[in-house]
């Protein structure tokens, strides 16, 4: 396994940043070629000063939520008219129809922070430790698995030969971006499957649309900050608990979980802002975006424009935060095309 390591530290790509192995090293490690590392990667134990990463895993969904959120906010009370274009309802239809006031969703959604926080801080175990010698022990283990699987006797011989001469690049890789891509996408359908299965039965059962979910459901128009709106149990049994148990299955580290929390977050805010933008980066990863969102929002809607519109989105749009592959396969998906033919379908038996 050192000729694979000794190699593969030969053959890296070129670094944002470089370390050098002491000379000492045994030969169970890399010795004294250069380690290169990604650009994502930071070789030092705190990733921001004296700040212990954990707390930093724990601030950084609460500042990246309310730092976008007050963003959207200042859309929300600017008078740019060139912005009507791109919202999905006018500004004065959120304060029509929405039943809680925005003081109110403040105050639930920064409770609802500090719980996070509090079973975060309990849930979080000391960070791994960042080093050269740590970075070079996880290689071997992927190396040594990758080993096995491509010369068991069972797999072709040119996969054999791929080996051979690939091996050190394919270690390299698979460790630096093949499990993190891997364990980032887990983590993402788990908390999807979570949430969808949750959020489905909150709506199918009366009981606990009647006590908890409807707290969600009183805006009926979504803004930023309105994303975890939620009544507390929901929010600590639907989002909190989901993201812990996405985070743990998935087996992600600290920085790992960082990032998976805050990007989590930011989807929440995006799917609630009600602005359509175009070439918006978050329009482009699935389906499940603003607009998808929204539907399924509308669908506590009494009435809208004269055409009842309880059952339009009602038992829809369950899937969130990234994808809407639940709501595909189980028939549970609608369009904004749809929408629009219910619509029409309503109107054509009133008269």
């Amino acid at each position: 396994m050192s000729a694979v390591l000794n190699s593969c530290a030969a053959h890296l790509s070129t670094p944002v940043w470089n370390a050098t192995c002491p000379a000492s090293m045994d030969a169970q490690n890399i010795g004294p070629k250069p380690l290169h590392i990604p650009f994502y990667f930071a070789m030092r134990q705190n990733l921001i000063g004296d700040i212990p990463d954990t707390i930093l895993t724990l601030a950084a969904p609460v500042i990246m939520f309310w730092t976008l959120s007050l963003c959207f906010h200042c859309l929300d009370i600017s008078s740019w008219r060139w912005l009507d274009r791109y919202r999905i309802h006018e500004s004065e239809e959120v304060k029509s129809r929405n039943l809680a006031s925005r003081s109110e969703v403040f105050w639930t959604v920064f409770s609802q922070h500090v719980v996070q926080s509090l079973l975060g801080y309990i849930w979080l175990d000391e960070p791994q430790e960042i080093s050269i010698v740590a970075c070079q022990r996880g290689m071997e283990v992927v190396g040594e698995v990758l080993r096995r699987v491509m010369t068991c006797p069972a797999v072709p011989e040119a996969w054999q030969k791929v080996w051979e001469l690939r091996g050190a690049e394919m270690t390299h890789w698979l460790y630096w971006w093949g499990v993190p891509a891997f364990q980032l996408l887990l983590s993402m359908f788990i908390l999807d499957t979570w949430e969808y299965f949750l959020h489905r039965l909150m709506h199918s059962n009366k009981f606990l649309y009647k006590h908890f979910h409807s707290v969600h459901h009183r805006l009926y128009i979504p803004y930023a900050y309105g994303a975890m709106y939620n009544h507390p149990l929901e929010g600590f049994i639907l989002d909190t608990c989901g993201a812990l148990l996405a985070s743990t299955i998935s087996g992600l580290t600290v920085r790992q979980a960082m990032f998976f929390f805050t990007f989590s977050t930011a989807k929440g805010i995006h799917d609630h802002c009600g602005y359509n933008f175009p070439l918006d980066p978050f329009q482009f990863l699935s389906g499940n975006n603003v607009e998808y969102h929204d539907i399924h929002h509308q669908a506590s809607v009494k009435s809208f424009a004269g055409v009842g519109l309880r059952t339009i989105g009602m038992k829809s749009n369950f899937s969130q935060p990234f994808f809407t592959h639940w709501d595909t396969i189980l028939g549970t998906r609608m369009t904004k095309k749809d929408v629009e033919e219910r619509k029409y379908r309503n109107k054509a038996k009133a008269t």
